[in-house]
């Protein structure tokens, strides 16, 4: 009896040694760097479970012992909250990290930038074309519904989430910038500020000039006089289509039966012709004041504006002098 209590005794000893070995082992290793060479992106499926989860970081050189992750997991409660998604693990990750970046769902994050004064189709269009998104459109916003803007999202997120984004923060935008609307200005509603917005965006692409080609249409509406921009006779042949005109206009183009031909109707079309952007709605808002009527391209990416149209006339005349001379090269 007493050489069994004493085996008994020894193996007892030799089991607590080698459990507070193990132990210590993993703790030293759940802690200690791991085996990843490089940052490395994976994907967790969702419905995946933590032994399932374990192999695929295992399989994908991000941890060494997947049973060790497993068990850690399960220790710290965490086996249950770890979150299916898009990771992107550094090298020598420790296991650690891994898992609490997997708790935390701490997923890569894509971004898609809406460019200012594209159409809404062209943003369908865009939003569409972006693999990374999951998910058909099902309805198309308005003209002028959607705020351009840099957008994050996380690997599978729906289109049709991302378009709710951005009609949400025009709103917001256009709530904001409503409400510091001066005293006396010629626009009585947000939409005609959307609308004045688009104009300008597609007047322009030079943030310098926006509050200046603003101030020219807030002088022309203020005498009554037709807006007459490229812009809108450009939307009104194409009727908003995503691939735009393509071409120069023509003459007969300018003739254009429209509501958005402003060569022909007096003050602003009924809706906008773009997306416009913060900064060109707070342009619109608060153009710069000056006599300035007419404004035509500089050939040097800007625009040189004019007080009368004899004035104009001249700068119109050098204009098409520079674009002529460039065809011919």
């Amino acid at each position: 009896m007493k050489r069994a209590a004493k085996v008994l005794f020894f193996l007892f000893i030799a089991a607590a040694i080698f459990v507070g070995g193990v132990y210590f082992w993993g703790k030293a290793n759940y802690a200690a760097t791991g085996p990843l060479r490089e940052r490395t992106i994976i994907v967790i499926p969702s419905g995946t479970g933590v032994k399932q989860i374990a192999q695929i970081l295992q399989a994908n050189g991000v941890i060494e012992h997947s049973w060790l992750f497993v068990a850690a997991a399960r220790l710290e409660s965490a086996h249950r909250n770890l979150k299916a998604g898009e990771y992107a693990f550094p090298a020598l990750v420790s296991p650690a990290r891994a898992l609490t970046v997997l708790r935390e769902g701490r997923t890569v994050v894509h971004q898609i930038t809406i460019p200012e004064g594209l159409r809404t189709q062209q943003v369908l269009a865009l939003l569409r074309a972006t693999p990374t998104l999951s998910g058909a459109l099902q309805q198309a916003p308005q003209e002028g519904e959607l705020l351009p803007e840099t957008y994050g999202y996380s690997l599978g997120d729906s289109r049709t989430g991302i378009l709710e984004r951005m009609r949400r923060a025009r709103e917001k935008v256009l709530a904001g910038l409503w409400a510091t609307r001066p005293e006396g200005s010629l626009l009585s509603t947000p939409e005609q500020l959307v609308i004045l917005a688009s104009i300008i965006e597609k007047e322009t692409g030079r943030g310098d000039e926006r509050a200046r080609v603003a101030g020219v249409f807030h002088n022309r509406l203020r005498l009554g006089m037709r807006l007459q921009s490229d812009p809108t006779v450009a939307y009104a042949v194409t009727g908003g289509a995503a691939g735009g005109l393509g071409r120069a206009l023509t003459r007969a183009d300018l003739s254009i039966d429209s509501s958005y031909n402003t060569y022909w109707i007096k003050g602003l079309p009924p809706g906008p012709i773009c997306n416009p952007g913060k900064a060109t709605l707070q342009a619109a808002l608060a153009p710069l004041k000056s006599k300035a009527l007419y404004f035509v391209a500089d050939g040097a990416g800007g625009h040189v504006f004019a007080q009368s149209l004899k004035a104009h006339n001249r700068n119109a005349a050098k204009w098409r002098r520079i674009r002529d001379g460039a065809k011919k090269r």
